[in-house]
């Protein structure tokens, strides 16, 4: 059994840049999006931190970089199904993961199950999610981005 830990920050792009929001692999209509190398989906991002962490391949980064072009604008979805693959050809399987939103908006609750369903889905492991606010501290709370921290469990 492997554990790994991940986390992504990303900030909201300026409204002017029209970015959709993209979180836990959903687009959420209405919310501005976050600004970043692929979709910025934060939630889907720590979740691969976690899952290549644990399997000691390495961070969300060197996988899936700005110096890698090819992921450039890239989907939560296919840099999950991508990093599954690659734990896999490592020999390990993902077992599940838990992921926590942290940020003002967008809430999370009425879409919970949704998201739940798309990331384990994308995963092929059960996948619980969880959201909190900084209750006004620090950038979360201030409204200037999001981040999410994942632990990820690998046998």
């Amino acid at each position: 059994m492997r554990i790994g830990q991940g986390t992504d920050v990303h900030a909201f792009a300026p409204k002017e840049a029209g970015r959709e929001m993209k979180l836990a692999c959903l687009s959420w209509p209405g919310e501005n999006g976050l600004a970043g190398h692929s979709d910025a989906d934060v939630v889907a991002h720590a979740i691969c931190d976690a899952i290549l962490t644990a399997a000691g391949l390495g961070d969300l980064g060197k996988n899936f970089g700005v110096d890698q072009p090819e992921w450039a604008g890239a989907s939560g979805k296919a840099l999950i199904e991508e990093s599954v693959r690659r734990v896999s050809a490592a020999g390990y399987r993902v077992v599940n993961v838990s992921v926590q939103l942290i940020g003002n908006r967008p809430k999370i609750g009425p879409r919970r199950e949704e998201a739940q369903e798309a990331l384990t889905l994308a995963l092929g492991a059960p996948v619980m999610l969880s959201a909190t606010t900084t209750d006004g501290l620090g950038f979360t709370g201030r409204g200037e981005g999001l981040a999410a921290l994942a632990v990820a469990l690998l046998n």
